[in-house]
């Protein structure tokens, strides 16, 4: 165990412990001199702007919607791909690809397909489209849609092929039981399938939470570079790389650690939720 956990405490540990160390300091390009400890004077400063309470919720809103959409679409895609077919196989594929595939190439082709430039044929339309959503909901909505229409594109997929793995380690005995006692194939989703699926979709649901945590490079090109409706990723990165704010960016970086603490507890009780105690 010994080399695996040097190798945890290198590569996780030791940033996220200097990334504390650095919040509880005044470190910043634009200071003169060693960082001096300050304490929680960031934190303070922190939940008294109002910038920083915007992008928390957009963030906790971009984690529900996009959480929620690929947790329905795996679980369909999943039950689907379940089935066997003579194109079972490329179906497969097909829904393997937008995971595989790399993210860099993929976020291009969707940056060109929805936001193109006025060379393209189909350019007015998705620009009237845009300028529908940005005056319904708002300036950046539709920067906002577009990044997480992306993230449950690609997401989805990886649920989708996750349960479907969680399917085939089922005894199938245990559907064939079900096909016995139940009335419908509704009953036999709700009343069996989902219970026996729920471990796997609990920690499907806390990957779908990190990996949107990390999505900062999709929404920085979905954007064209610009930071339309803030999260705290892209809060984070211009206050430390653009603005040179370490201590800052540090501090909104790890203001999402509680929420993820929190959302990791409430899933293991899903995942194995307290036994009664007979009376």
């Amino acid at each position: 165990m010994a080399p695996a956990l040097l190798l945890v405490l290198g590569v996780l540990a030791y940033p996220l412990g200097w990334e504390v160390w650095i919040s509880l300091t005044n470190f910043s390009s634009r200071a003169e001199g060693a960082p001096v400890f300050v304490g929680l004077a960031n934190y303070r400063r922190l939940l008294d702007d109002p910038d920083f309470w915007r992008a928390l919720a957009t963030t906790v809103a971009y984690f529900a919607v996009t959480t929620m959409a690929k947790l329905a679409l795996g679980v369909g895609l999943a039950l689907l791909l379940a089935r066997p077919g003579r194109g079972r196989a490329l179906v497969f594929l097909a829904v393997f690809l937008p995971w595989a595939y790399p993210g860099g190439v993929t976020v291009v082709a969707w940056y060109w397909m929805l936001n193109p430039p006025l060379i393209t044929s189909y350019s007015v339309a998705m620009g009237s489209l845009k300028h529908a959503v940005d005056g319904l909901w708002g300036a950046g909505a539709y920067a906002f849609a577009s990044v997480a229409l992306f993230n449950i594109w690609r997401g989805g997929s990886f649920t989708a092929v996750f349960l479907l793995a969680a399917l085939n380690a089922i005894p199938t005995e245990l559907f064939e039981y079900a096909r016995l006692e139940t009335k419908n194939a509704w009953q036999r989703f709700r009343e069996v399938t989902l219970p026996l699926l729920r471990p796997y979709m609990a920690l499907a649901v806390f990957l779908s939470f990190t990996t949107a945590f990390a999505d900062l490079a999709n929404v920085w090109m979905l954007t064209g570079g610009r930071v339309i409706f803030p999260v705290l990723g892209t809060q984070a990165y211009w206050l430390g790389i653009r603005d040179g704010q370490f201590a800052e960016a540090a501090v909104r970086s790890l203001s999402l650690v509680p929420l993820l603490v929190l959302a990791l507890m409430l899933l293991f009780r899903w995942f194995d939720p307290p036994r009664e105690k007979p009376a």
